[in-house]
């Protein structure tokens, strides 16, 4: 009988000159590699472009000189001017361009040498949503900057300028302050006087939606239903507490409905964050989050003077409350010396005093 080879060891190696080879095998294995060829370094992802304009108030003494405007791509076809006075919210497209505000306009030269590195094409329509001159003052230089789409003379015979809509309340204010106060050329030829208005720009709905008694009793926020960004004038504003003007129409609870309209329009993407942006009169682009945590401060504050009223106290025991009314907001917000947190607190005492 044959014999079985030895267990454990390969049959091939019980083959002539095997024993060679295995050797020869083991010592390529333990030679040294050649070291690969260095791959080349990749360069680094370009940061991702921070959304957000400058979360500062506009200075009080402007040197309009040193003054730069910062344009941001927000979403779809809508992009905001920074740094101009208010935030300016620009929809580009097809048709043309669409602003919501203008600006000082000390800054107008340079706001639309920002808009035509967007685009060449025509401006067609100014929308104002609030009466400041840090949303309006530039007005007179864009409408005559555009033009209508059509031939011929404008609305009403007017030359063809751009078009300048707004709510029939702020051309009423505009009216009553007075051409020595703002020249007739600022106020808005084509008013609304209901709820809304609705317009159709570069291919998305655009809707204008009145705020009654907000931060004056002609204000408005404009969404673009397309793009999905909701421009909110005065009503939400990142650097500051929101400003009640109190001799126009304005109330703080026009300011809270109006921070609740933004809330009900806006959709998140995911836990409150992404999805519909919005554009703040001042500050850095916002979500539904941003809103909702500037609502319900609001709201606080707003309660705060409340309580304080029903139990009797004085404006001054108001503003000598320790802590404030404001006090855990006053770090971010209390910023703007044109209109500190004891100016906001006495403009809700005033307000919710003269109430019947």
């Amino acid at each position: 009988m044959r014999q079985r080879p030895m267990t454990g060891i390969p049959r091939w190696l019980a083959l002539p000159g095997a024993a060679l080879v295995a050797v020869a095998f083991a010592a390529g294995l333990g030679a040294q590699q050649p070291p690969l060829p260095p791959q080349p370094q990749q360069a680094p992802p370009p940061p991702p472009q921070i959304r957000t304009a400058r979360q500062m108030p506009f200075p009080a003494k402007p040197d309009w000189v040193k003054l730069d405007v910062e344009v941001l791509h927000v979403q779809g076809n809508v992009h905001l001017l920074a740094g101009a006075g208010g935030n300016i919210a620009v929809q580009i497209g097809p048709t043309g361009v669409l602003m919501v505000d203008t600006g000082y306009e000390q800054m107008s030269g340079k706001s639309l040498a920002a808009i035509r590195k967007l685009t060449t094409g025509t401006l067609r329509t100014i929308i104002n949503t609030t009466l400041m001159d840090s949303h309006t003052g530039a007005n007179a230089v864009f409408i005559k900057e555009g033009r209508l789409n059509q031939a011929g003379p404008g609305l009403g015979a007017r030359p063809n300028e751009a078009d300048l809509v707004g709510h029939s309340k702020l051309l009423a204010l505009m009216t009553e302050i007075g051409r020595e106060k703002i020249a007739p050329e600022r106020w808005p030829p084509s008013t609304f006087s209901g709820k809304q208005k609705d317009l159709y720009s570069n291919n998305e709905p655009v809707v204008i939606l009145h705020v009654p008694d907000a931060v004056t009793e002609g204000d408005s926020i404009v969404w673009f239903r397309g793009s999905d960004v909701v421009a909110a004038g005065e009503i939400f504003n990142q650097a500051s507490f929101p400003y009640v003007d109190l001799a126009h129409g304005g109330t703080i609870n026009g300011v809270i409905e109006g921070l609740n309209m933004l809330l009900d329009i806006m959709v998140p993407k995911h836990n409150q964050e992404g999805g519909t942006m919005v554009i703040p009169g001042y500050g850095r682009i916002g979500d539904e989050h941003d809103v909702l945590e500037y609502r319900d401060m609001v709201t606080i504050i707003r309660d705060r003077v409340q309580a304080a009223i029903d139990k009797k106290m004085t404006l001054a025991q108001v503003k000598a409350m320790k802590p404030s009314a404001t006090y855990e907001y006053e770090p971010r917000f209390n910023r703007d010396p044109a209109w500190t947190a004891e100016m906001f607190v006495e403009a809700i005492y005033r307000n919710l005093s003269a109430r019947k």
